[in-house]
Formats: structure tokens, sequence, C-alpha cells
């Protein structure tokens, strides 16, 4: 977020303070018990609302993200960046269960035992006061994600007693719960702020819920069927419901995609982006959580093998470049006029502006091994890279099922880094990456309002009712608008909207999501479903080897990390990863 909404933000808080010294004003008049005043209401719940930066930065994006088929992680040269397959595991589908992002599930039950001992304080044993309804959703928030990654998730509606025994709920009865928990604070009046200011921007709001909840709905076939079975032609009896509370968010005529579709992701983005029905507010200076978009956008150690500076600044912290994106994610970028296109770095480099956008500079690389700079060449990102030059191998045992030492090897780790295009969606500022570690301000999207239009267009696709006079191409063309792409004419199909979600969301949280509700989750993307093993011990020879652990069905779930499963006793492993 921008200094600016921080300090509409101070002065929001100050115009609180002041009015709460008016002796005409009650401030028992709303809240019965302590917190007895909306700053008092914001100091105590906060904590409640923040523990999503806990877990929901770059261990969701590099565990979650990292699943889909728009980016690949690798390291380069043996074991450099490989860092116990932080980045690689999840982009081979090969979570284990030592892999610390499979702790996410640790960091929402935390988050929901922390918020419901707010609740249980200011909500009493029943929580039915109004003022504990955004702690309500934000615990379903936590709650949903334990569903959507790991299946069976412990419901957490009460605070735990001493020597409780904690359970996991079959998924379903998971799913019927949030319906029930969101449509009860969706109906309480005087309960959720139904305000889209610097009063609700990253904390749960009316619309936060409803987004959630539509969410939910549209993916009901994947949490109430057995997930080996689901695919694209899976029932879901709730698509009508989906609609409805899409078209109430819309009918609120709070939000709107707008024009301009790189600015949103900016690091000056926050509450004046009406596309933003919620998002992951970031500060780097006070918060220190601004890792979550740091997609490692150029390959260099340091800026000092790149002249002139990409950014126009230089950057004098290692930038790793290990996440490249798919050829598959690469082509989808192809609609004439579209500004999504400008993101994808691919081809011969040329420097950015302070702004962001692209000079005629051409950006050159130096080899730099004996303090004496060489030039290269210009910086040159091979998007149909292909790791079949040798580049990937398995490392010592040659009968590993994950194949976790994958790796770009051969050459030097200049030519490697120029392997895979690079997506430039959340560019950085040079005052937050020097000043605070790296860390960036860019705000990260969760619910956004073309989303909301997707989401209805899909399920308009599905067979739901088009309500409202919407088309499918008429909603579509709402998101193409802003960001000028060509309107859509003819018949627009399911792999035509999943295209169209990947170049509207890409690097969100959601892409995992839409592949396994469409039966894509196993399909064959990057290197994600092959690796190579050794034929001989010399390593001169090897053969590529189908990775069929990944095309289990049971991989739409994540591991549960062993630690956890050694604190709760009584819980079991999810299917597909006996031995990991």
């Amino acid at each position: 977020m921008n200094k600016y909404i921080r300090f509409i933000s101070l002065g929001a808080v100050m115009a609180a303070a002041s009015a709460c010294t008016d002796l005409d004003t009650d401030v028992n008049s709303k809240y019965t018990k302590f917190p007895d005043n909306p700053i008092a209401v914001e100091g105590e719940f906060s904590g409640c609302y923040r523990y999503l930066h806990g877990w929901f930065g770059r261990d969701f994006n590099e565990g979650v993200v990292y699943q889909g088929d728009e980016i690949m992680g690798c390291c380069y040269g043996t074991g450099n960046y490989f860092d116990d397959g932080r980045y690689l595991d999840a982009s081979i589908h090969s979570l284990h269960l030592d892999n610390w992002r499979t702790r996410i599930i640790e960091g929402c039950m935390s988050g929901i035992t922390y918020t419901n001992s707010r609740i249980l304080s200011y909500g009493g044993p029943e929580m039915k006061d109004p003022v504990v309804a955004p702690l309500r959703a934000i615990r379903a928030f936590y709650t949903f994600w334990m569903m959507e990654l790991y299946g069976d998730a412990p419901i957490m509606d009460h605070v735990l007693q001493e020597g409780e025994i904690l359970d996991r709920s079959p998924r379903a009865q998971v799913a019927e719960w949030l319906e029930s928990e969101l449509l009860d604070i969706l109906s309480q009046e005087d309960g959720l702020s139904k305000l889209n200011d610097v009063t609700t921007y990253g904390k749960p709001n009316y619309w936060m819920a409803a987004a959630l909840l539509a969410k939910i709905y549209l993916n009901w076939g994947v949490y109430t069927n057995p997930i080996t079975t689901v695919d694209n032609n899976t029932p879901n009896p709730k698509l009508a419901d989906c609609v409805k509370w899409c078209d109430e968010i819309i009918a609120s005529n709070l939000f709107e995609v707008g024009t301009g579709y790189r600015q949103k992701f900016f690091p000056d983005n926050g509450v004046q982006i009406k596309d933003f029905i919620y998002a992951f507010d970031v500060d780097p200076a006070t918060k220190g959580d601004g890792t979550h978009t740091w997609y490692r956008w150029f390959a260099f150690k340091k800026d000092g093998l790149c002249r002139p500076f990409a950014l126009g600044w230089s950057n004098p912290q290692s930038v790793a470049g290990n996440a490249v994106l798919t050829p598959e994610a690469v082509a989808r970028f192809c609609l004439p006029g579209d500004e999504r296109n400008e993101m994808v770095l691919s081809g011969p480099q040329f420097a950015f502006d302070r702004s962001f956008n692209k000079t005629d500079e051409p950006v050159y690389i130096y080899v730099n091994p004996d303090k004496a700079n060489t030039l290269v060449g210009q910086l040159n990102y091979r998007a149909d890279f292909d790791f079949d030059d040798a580049s990937i191998y398995s490392l010592g045992d040659e009968a590993l099922p994950k194949a976790t030492k994958e790796t770009v090897a051969n050459g030097t780790a200049l030519m490697n880094i120029q392997k895979g295009a690079r997506l430039f969606k959340y560019p950085p500022r040079e005052e937050d990456y020097t000043l605070w570690g790296r860390q960036q301000a860019n705000d990260y999207p969760i619910f956004r309002y073309a989303d909301i239009l997707l989401m209805k267009a899909e399920c308009i696709m599905r067979g739901a009712p088009a309500t409202n006079g919407a088309s499918v191409e008429g909603l579509v063309n709402q998101i193409r608008a802003c960001s000028g792409a060509p309107s859509v004419t003819g018949a627009f199909t399911i792999q035509d909207l999943m295209d169209e979600r990947s170049r509207e969301f890409i690097l969100e949280p959601w892409r995992r999501n839409d592949l396994i509700r469409c039966g894509m989750f196993e399909d064959d993307w990057g290197q994600k479903n092959r690796y190579k093993v050794w034929d001989n011990a010399e390593h001169t020879q090897f053969h590529w080897v189908d990775r069929e652990g990944v095309k289990d069905p049971n991989r739409r779930l994540m591991p549960i990390h062993r630690g956890i499963l050694e604190t709760n006793l009584n819980w079991n492993q999810n299917p597909g990863y006996a031995g990991l």
C-alpha cells in the first residue's frame, strides 16, 4: 500500500478519536462489552486479521501457487537455491511430509485459536454479538484454506478445553459448516460492514464474506465428492447460489474492473483499486511481510551482472531468478493489444524506467570471474527452453520417487539464468527493496471483482440461469476491456475460460483451485510429469522416466507435515503420500 493511503488511514483513526471525545456520544451505545469504541475494537481485533500474514505470504505462494501450471521453481548448479526443495517440490507435485510449505495448516489453526479467544471474550459463548462478525469471517477464511488444501479439516468453532482432542471433520461437512457460518454472519444486522473504503481495506467486511461464499459455491462439487473422482463434469447443485452472491456484489456498485491492468499491481496500489474486494495489505516498513510478490523477476545474484540496471536502480542483494514461467503459460499471452502481455519478459530484454515502462535501452549481461567485467551479450530469456539439454538430472539415488535434486546445471549459471520467461506483474520500488531487505509494498489481491464476473460466467456456462441479462461473452468482455484485449466473438469454451483466468489472475491464489475444479491438475506442463535418471554410474547417459506419482489424483490434496501428525496422533495422513 502506498504512503498516501497509510496517511489517510492515520487520519481516519485520528478523526475517530476526536469523535469519541464528543460528550453527546454514548460510547456504550453499540458495544455492550469492552471494547467500547471503534479504536479499541481495531486494536483488540487486528491481531486476528494479522495472523494471515504469517502463512499466506511467501510460504503460501511457494507451497500452493507453484503447484499451478503457470510457474516452476528451479535451482542453478548443484544444490544452488535448492533449499530442501522449497521452490521445486510444489512445482513437480512432490510435496512431502518434511517440506515446511506443508505446515500452512498449522498457521491456519494458530490464527483460529487466537481469533476464538477474542470471539469468546467479546461475543460470549454463543458468539452472536455483531461486533465479532468480522472475526467469524476471518475464522471462516482460515478454515476454508484448510479444507481447500488438505480436504478433511478441524472445525474449530469454539475455544478448545484442556485435554480436548481435535479431530478432522469430513471435507463435505466442513463445506456445509462454512456455508452455514457465512450465511449467518451475512444475515446479521449491524454486523459486517458494507463499506468499501480505508476503514475496511484489508479487513473482513460484508463483501469479503460474500466473495468467499461464492468461491465455495463455485467449487461445491469438489468439496462434496471424493477428491479422486472430481473432473470437469462433476455435478454442482450450488451454481445458482454462486450467481446469486456474485449478483449481490455486482449490484452494490462499489467495485469495478476499471481501465488499465498493470497499475493494479504496482507498489502504490491499495484501497483506491476498486477491483480489489479483499487484499493482503502490505507495508514493509511496519509489517515486514513483502516477500509474497517476490517472484524472482530478474535472475541475477546481484544487479552488477546487469548493465544498465534493469529497473533503473542498483539492487545490491540477491534476486535469485529461480521461478520461471512455463512455456504453456507464456503461450496464453497472445491476444493482440492486450496490456497483460507486457508483464511477460521473454526474448531480448530492455531496461525499465522507474514507472515500470520498458525503454529502448538494451540490458547487457557480464561475466565477472576475476573482477574484470566481460561483456557476454544482451540478456535474452528463452521462453521455449527445454531442460532436455542435460540441465535437469537426478543426483545420487536414481530410484528417488520425487526427483528432489532436479536442477538447471549444465553450462554456467550465467547461461542458465536465461532459461525461461519471467513475469513482471509485481514490480518493486527502490526505496522498499533497499530499505526493507527486499520486501515489496505491492498489496496482493485475494478476491477481485474481475473474479466475480468470471465466476458468474463459468456458472452460466455450466448451466446456471443467466441473470440480469448477462451473457458469458459480455462478462468476459468486461474483463478484456480493462486490458485492451479484443472482445470475445463466437462460442466460449471451458478451455477458453481457463486461459482467460490464467491471463487475468496469473500468480494470484486461485490457479490450483481452478485446475482441480476443471479436471486439469494432472495435465502435463513444464517439466512436472517427467524427470531424468542416469543409465550408468559415470552419469554420462540418462533417459526420461514418466513420473506417475504426480498423476495420482490424491495429490489434489496436500500432505500434512510430519510434525503436525506427531502432535495430533489421532490424525491420519492424506492418501497418496505413504512413505514420503
